[in-house]
């Protein structure tokens, strides 16, 4: 069961970083697009009724709290990018076990917040974007 629900989260995580233009005719908010040469958007969602509170509105700011990190998440793998871990098991021809794991490190400077709002009744979403251009100088400087 566990095996069925982490598959599941990887399809999900996956799906969310299809091109922008089918997203866009869907009439859905990309994870992740490009909005000009040089500056890049992230679009972060967070469930609201799953979030710890007391209150319905504690669980709403904590949603904007988790869609924001979460659309910081993905600008990370967009600027730093992605690791990626995958193991397959097979034993006399027939596969035993497949797993798949990623992972997201770095640091995003200079990101500013386009937009928070809420999406439909029960989730959250935030969009950031950072200017590419800034990334690679304050790499230069750092290096």
């Amino acid at each position: 069961m566990s095996r069925l629900l982490l598959i599941a989260a990887i399809v999900v995580s996956l799906t969310g970083c299809q091109a922008v233009t089918s997203a866009m005719t869907s009439g859905a908010v990309p994870a992740a697009k490009t909005i000009s040469e040089n500056w890049v958007q992230a679009t972060g969602y967070a469930p609201i009724s799953l979030q710890p509170g007391a209150t319905v509105e504690q669980k709403q700011l904590n949603a904007m709290r988790v869609s924001k990190l979460r659309a910081y998440q993905e600008l990370a793998a967009i600027v730093n990018g992605q690791y990626l871990y995958g193991t397959t098991t097979v034993e006399s021809m027939i596969l035993q076990n497949d797993e798949f794991k990623t992972a997201v490190a770095g640091v995003v400077r200079g990101a500013r917040v386009v937009k928070s709002f809420p999406v439909q009744d029960d989730v959250y979403a935030t969009i950031l974007e950072v200017d590419l251009n800034r990334v690679e100088r304050a790499w230069v400087s750092a290096n």
